[in-house]
């Protein structure tokens, strides 16, 4: 698996919902992008596996308009990890698939 470790902060999706995200560093969603080319899922999703803390689970990041990708974050991790909006978010973040 490829795999990469980086601390981002935790925000609030302005829209519907209580989304939470991470975004994740430019250098990083550069090559996910490159190492993804021509693979990614809808709306150019990639499938991870992450772990904060001791929360490890499956999700896909998603890419923005402005190239990088955005983590969600659940509410269950959250509340494990004791995360709040603009908390630094310790991240591994694995490629599924690659």
């Amino acid at each position: 698996m490829t795999g990469y470790r980086f601390t981002a902060p935790l925000w609030e999706h302005a829209g519907e919902g209580s989304w939470y995200f991470v975004t994740v560093p430019e250098d990083v969603s550069d090559e996910i992008t490159d190492l993804t080319e021509g693979r990614r899922k809808g709306f150019g999703s990639v499938r991870v596996t992450v772990t904060v803390g001791g929360s490890t689970w499956q999700t896909s990041v998603f890419p923005t308009k402005t190239g990088t990708y955005v983590l969600p974050v659940k509410k269950p991790v959250r509340t494990a990890e004791n995360l709040l909006d603009g908390s630094p978010v310790d991240t591994q973040l694995e490629l599924v698939d690659f």
